[in-house]
């Protein structure tokens, strides 16, 4: 793919790509952007470079991540491209029964009974004892002081974080009495622009730090998670803690337009995304404008269709069996793709997963690249916060299921249906692009989307992430943004979809892009939806 790169020399409004050769982070956050790129600058490579913006953004984007949720990586070392789960499992003494007994019908998605045990800590270390340069510890040094002394808060961090206070509004509980103190003291939220801080998490990444993230699972900190848990009805133990691993994997892929896409297996749902380039790629889009109504519907169908499937078999796979290399073969693309005609299908309705996540990717002098990808789910996750931490716990045990015929199943020592997806791009073995997409189930949808708008029409990384997006919720319903065309619009309605356009676009997602040219230089993009920026020398 060689990009057309003419345009962008006449003058415009819209945000242009950053290109730089020596090395390139590009997150949803200016400040995690910074402290990744002073990584790379202090001799780091990629790989120091994710985690120092990593790490930071669990302070700068509290929101969004937090040091109590999970994480995915794929990172290619030059040769090849390695892959990391960093997800949690159920903890020993969460059950179905449990949960019933608690009166509850379906999975919580606040409180104890919606916490998994934290993966991110154990995942930064493993990272980085398979791939990083500098010393660990140098990597929290921004985090922590941005947690010690404060800094502005930003416009969309502002705004999640509004909505999560009203979130927590009527949460009652002993377990929620730690979160107000810390995201919310005196009642009031930190406004766009006033210095917020967190000591408590200041002396947390302290502790991870000088002891490479043992603390977090056997020492003074996990030793407060569990006390805490005791305390007010939780089921997270010190054993749970203790026994937590994260788990290198092999990377699964589809081909597309004659590129390897690349994401993680299950139990995250990237195998949606390559589910849905499969049986699109049968389809000739270019032939299409891409702000056009065929071109919608086709990706919407195949999209629909893919979903299907993976809310049906995408579960923990040491524990059942997911069908992923039948799945991805072409010859089930193609009974599939047979199913989409003109007008729109009403397939299975699939269970919205909320989440809020923080994407970024990075890439050094010397070819390495990063996608990586971390969150506490949800935004503000259990809104259990564990009092002299600064940290909340994820509710990703609000992934499972308790219909004991469904694959996700509830069990313990079992990991959840995983909304939280990095994604890979390589063309004959050699690496072209890292690539992500936050917001819950349009992960996959975001994943799709950039390629088809890179691949297909040809748009450079910001010029990709900028277009106009759409959303698949159920059944027929779809959500788009005001930039889709009335025209669009109106002719997908009358091909029988649910159509509304959503001025608030959170919805959306947002990513990053990072794409290596020929010239081994880097061309990157940010998200406008987000406060980040692609930074690089």
């Amino acid at each position: 793919m060689h990009f057309d790169f003419s345009a962008l020399a006449r003058p415009t409004l819209r945000r242009k790509p950053l290109f730089a050769a020596n090395g390139v982070v590009a997150t949803s956050q200016p400040l995690a952007a910074q402290a990744g790129l002073a990584a790379l600058k202090q001799g780091g490579n990629a790989v120091d470079a994710a985690l120092a913006a990593a790490i930071t953004l669990t302070v700068v984007e509290p929101v969004c991540c937090d040091v109590g949720g999970d994480l995915f990586a794929l990172v290619w070392d030059g040769s090849k491209l390695h892959g990391l789960n960093g997800s949690g499992r159920a903890p020993a003494g969460l059950t179905p029964e449990k949960i019933h007994k608690r009166g509850y019908a379906t999975m919580p998605v606040r409180g104890w009974l919606s916490v998994t045990v934290p993966g991110v800590v154990a995942a930064w270390r493993d990272l980085h004892q398979r791939f990083g340069k500098l010393p660990f510890a140098t990597l929290f040094e921004a985090a922590i002081a941005y947690a010690q002394q404060g800094y502005p808060v930003s416009p969309t961090v502002f705004w999640l974080w509004r909505w999560g206070a009203d979130n927590h509004t009527g949460l009652q509980g002993a377990e929620y009495s730690g979160f107000e103190e810390v995201f919310a003291p005196g009642g009031q939220i930190p406004q766009v622009g006033e210095i917020w801080r967190n000591p408590g998490l200041a002396r947390t990444l302290q502790r991870i730090a000088e002891s490479d993230g043992q603390d977090f699972y056997t020492g003074e900190i996990a030793q407060k998670i569990a006390a805490f848990a005791a305390q007010t009805g939780g089921v997270l133990t010190l054993a749970d803690l203790q026994e937590h691993c994260s788990t290198w994997v092999e990377p699964i892929s589809t081909t597309y337009r004659g590129y390897d896409v690349w994401e993680l297996p299950p139990n995250g749902q990237g195998l949606t995304a390559l589910l849905a380039l499969n049986i699109l790629e049968g389809f000739d889009l270019a032939q299409y404008p891409r702000e056009s109504a065929q071109s919608y519907h086709v990706q919407i169908e195949a999209l629909k269709l893919a979903f299907i499937e993976a809310q049906r078999y995408v579960a923990d796979p040491e524990r059942v069996p997911v069908p992923t290399r039948e799945l991805l073969s072409k010859k089930f693309a193609a009974r599939r793709r047979a199913l989409i005609g003109e007008r729109a299908l009403l397939p299975e309705p699939s269970e919205k997963l909320t989440s809020d996540t923080v994407y970024l990717c990075t890439a050094d002098a010397d070819g390495m690249m990063v996608s990586l990808i971390q969150s506490a789910s949800g935004i503000f996750g259990s809104h259990v916060a564990v009092p002299g931490t600064g940290i909340t716990l994820q509710n990703r045990a609000a992934g499972f299921s308790l219909d004991p015929t469904h694959l996700n199943y509830l069990a313990p020592g079992k990991r959840p249906f995983h909304t939280i997806i990095p994604g890979f791009l390589t063309h004959d073995g050699e690496a072209v692009a890292s690539f992500g997409v936050v917001g819950g189930h349009m992960q996959p949808q975001g994943h799709m989307q950039m390629i088809v708008n890179m691949l297909d029409y040809g748009m450079d990384p910001q010029t990709s992430l900028d277009a106009p997006r759409w959303w698949w919720g159920k059944e027929r319903q779809i959500q788009v943004e005001p930039g889709v065309t009335p025209t669009i619009v109106e002719t997908l309605s009358q091909r029988g979809h649910e159509l509304s356009v959503n001025g608030e676009t959170d919805f959306a997602g947002r990513g990053q892009i990072i794409w290596r040219l020929p010239s081994g230089a880097y061309v990157a993009g940010s998200e406008t939806r987000a406060d980040g920026c692609a930074l690089g020398y």
